[in-house]
């Protein structure tokens, strides 16, 4: 049975008709806004009207960023976009006019986690952290092969363990929890920041932003790291370091057997995952004395989240 993945990010969604074996047989898009939750709805229904009218489809996975409900209907709170308490599954519905159409709402983290868990990185073990390194940090447990929603369905926002007490200020409200430490944003205000007090250090990284540090972003804190550029690497390995010393303590709980990366961040490979390796290392309970978790960059890519939310609601 087909399936339609459909992930939404703050400018657009993709949608995709997905087989048994997650490979990606038709794909779409629309342009979204993040403050127009009706246009998004709206978006939703027209590529799944656009797909199922060449493809027979059992349903409809959605993957939104945000604290998703236990029946995974509704989304209760998204950082990014302006759902509160919002009825997802029933205004698209609404709109196609059929209640019959199977929409499951998951999680993107988790629906990327499933997605490299079935058909990815993690694919050949039964317990997983997946670790989504992009403008936050998001997280996905699989348990003895089953995903981890936890009573009320938003388990696994590892992003917000408190890991510097009066740290960082949060986007959830709250001050040092590990996305300030662990995510793109926190390697994009590290680099501006060294750029207005090391000015002579950040040649390079301004040079790519084109001379405003505002201006600067990730891809381009990676583009000089692989140019080899002292700056640049040392910020990814204070990034890596952050990632490997949290996915201890993650693992002090869940004895993983494979921590998956991925995200945007995760393109920088061994300039993110050499140092977040070696943290984990140093910092793992009892290590000699019990097998270790790998750490991997994730295989799915782009396409996980829609992947991913389309098997969950085939299932």
């Amino acid at each position: 049975m087909h399936a339609i993945g459909v992930d939404i990010g703050g400018t657009k969604i993709a949608a995709g008709v997905v087989d048994e074996d997650g490979t990606i047989l038709a794909k779409t898009r629309r342009d979204t806004s993040p403050d127009d939750v009706a246009g998004i709805d709206k978006a939703i229904a027209e590529v799944y009207l656009e797909l199922s009218g060449s493809y027979e489809i059992g349903a409809v996975g959605v993957a939104a960023a945000g604290f998703v409900s236990a029946d995974r209907s509704s989304v209760l709170f998204a950082p990014n976009i302006a759902w509160r308490d919002y009825p997802l599954r029933q205004k698209v519905q609404a709109i196609l006019g059929d209640e019959d159409v199977v929409i499951v709402v998951e999680n993107d983290a988790n629906a990327a986690g499933w997605a490299e868990f079935r058909f990815g990185a993690a694919r050949d073990v039964d317990d997983m952290l997946m670790l989504t390194v992009g403008t936050g940090l998001g997280g996905a447990i699989v348990s003895n092969g089953k995903l981890v929603r936890g009573a009320w369905g938003v388990a696994a926002e590892i992003g917000h363990m408190r890991v510097v007490p009066g740290g960082h200020y949060c986007g959830c409200g709250h001050e040092g929890c590990w996305e300030q430490y662990a995510s793109g944003s926190a390697l994009v205000r590290d680099a501006q920041a060294t750029v207005i007090i090391q000015p002579e250090r950040a040649a390079r990284l301004l040079e790519l932003a084109g001379g405003d540090a505002d201006k600067l972003t990730g891809p381009q804190v990676t583009r000089a790291a692989q140019e080899g550029d002292p700056l640049a690497v040392e910020l990814l390995t204070e990034l890596g370091r952050w990632v490997g010393e949290g996915a201890a303590s993650v693992t002090a709980l869940l004895d993983p057997a494979l921590i998956v990366v991925g995200g945007g961040v995760a393109d920088a490979g061994d300039l993110l995952l050499a140092p977040a390796r070696k943290a984990f290392g140093e910092q793992l309970s009892a290590r000699g004395h019990r097998p270790e978790a790998s750490i991997v960059v994730a295989a799915m890519g782009n396409d996980a989240g829609l992947v991913g939310a389309a098997d969950l609601a085939r299932d």
